[in-house]
């Protein structure tokens, strides 16, 4: 089984705080679906043939593309690669997007999970962000799409922003659960370099992130969550039974993966390779030279090893010592066994048979924790 990522580079409007590739132009669009048919073709023989189990539509915001415009890519995907009948597709959307003219179009096409961008449902936060939409248009598009039949939902929700309050935090949360929200990703606001976020915070416009409160606020969306059955199944992630994104838990599971668009990443197990990020160079290169421009990092061993290390222990699934003896060698099990033995004396570690998984506390650390455990070519 594998995975398709489409990066859709439109915007209406860019949030402070992301750093993802997109354009609030869209007079590139027409060439760039264009270009992007053309590279589906051009990429077919990236999984061999491989069932392709998720197809996932990310950005940018995919909804600047109208239904038609998604539904061709869809059907263009169909015609070339060996897509299961049981394919999750999800579709990011922002809910300033999401008018019921939209959803109920999207509803007639294969689309089965949609992944909303929320946030927040406090429009301090919002304008804090420099989102698009309101906190109500928020609500809105969930209560529309579940009208319509979308009963795969997903929203992403933000903590450690320095207008949000601990309280304000469990009321995004509890509005989730009471809207009968299926799965949520929570991420902690992160200043990244180069970003607005980044300017204004440094040029004292706006305030910066408390990291003790980010701190309070993931443990309060563990405890809530926990208390309301949800499976906190990745580090960022947590679900309803029977309602794990599978499209990212195939990232997390060392699946092969194939990113199409531009600044799209794409995976084999053996190399990594990632588009070029500027939409004039990408249609220009696949529309007159029929060449998708993409660089390409092929993976020594130990750096198949850091990368299993790293997905793995953000999961429920944890690491298996037995894959690393015989995937990566007895050098690097050893390795491993030496130094993951501090983690589980500090109950930051446990481990069940041969998986070692995060202990709650040790999800604070999980970053640090998997960096004490890779090898380096040094």
């Amino acid at each position: 089984m594998a995975g398709i990522y489409i990066h859709i580079p439109y915007c209406h409007q860019k949030c402070h705080y992301c750093n993802f590739y997109s354009s609030v132009s869209k007079k590139s669009k027409p060439a760039f679906v264009r270009s992007l048919l053309k590279e589906i073709e051009l990429q077919k023989a990236y999984l061999h043939q491989e069932i392709i189990s998720t197809i996932y539509f990310g950005g940018g915001t995919p909804t600047q593309l109208n239904t038609f415009e998604i539904e061709q890519i869809i059907q263009h995907l169909y015609q070339h690669y060996n897509i299961s009948g049981k394919a999750e597709i999800t579709l990011e959307a922002n809910p300033d997007d999401l008018t019921q003219e939209k959803i109920i179009e999207l509803s007639e096409t294969d689309i089965n999970r949609l992944s909303l961008g929320i946030q927040s449902f406090h429009n301090t936060d919002l304008e804090y962000l420099n989102r698009s939409h309101s906190a109500n248009q928020a609500i809105e598009a969930i209560k529309t799409a579940q009208r319509h039949q979308f009963a795969n939902l997903s929203i992403d929700l933000i903590y450690g922003i320095p207008t949000l309050s601990n309280q304000a935090w469990i009321d995004n949360i509890q509005t989730a659960i009471d809207l009968g929200i299926q799965h949520i990703s929570a991420y902690c606001l992160t200043v990244e370099a180069g970003t607005a976020l980044d300017v204004f915070i440094r040029k004292g416009k706006m305030p910066a992130i408390d990291e003790e409160k980010a701190s309070q606020q993931f443990e309060i969306l563990m405890d809530v969550l926990y208390k309301n059955n949800f499976i906190h199944y990745e580090i960022s992630n947590f679900c309803k039974q029977g309602f794990i994104s599978q499209h990212n838990s195939n990232y997390w599971k060392q699946q092969k993966y194939l990113g199409l668009g531009p600044s799209a990443h794409s995976y084999n197990l053996v190399s990594r390779q990632w588009n070029v990020s500027n939409i004039t160079n990408y249609i220009q290169s696949v529309e007159e030279k029929n060449i998708v421009p993409f660089e390409i990092e092929s993976l020594t061993l130990i750096q198949q090893y850091d990368e299993y290390i790293l997905t793995g222990l953000r999961t429920i699934w944890g690491v298996d010592e037995i894959e690393i003896l015989s995937k990566y060698g007895r050098e690097m099990y050893d390795y491993f066994r030496k130094q993951i033995e501090l983690f589980i004396q500090k109950a930051w570690i446990e481990r069940q048979g041969t998986i070692y998984t995060l202990t709650k506390q040790g999800k604070y650390f999980a970053d640090g924790i998997a960096s004490e455990l890779f090898i380096t070519s040094d």
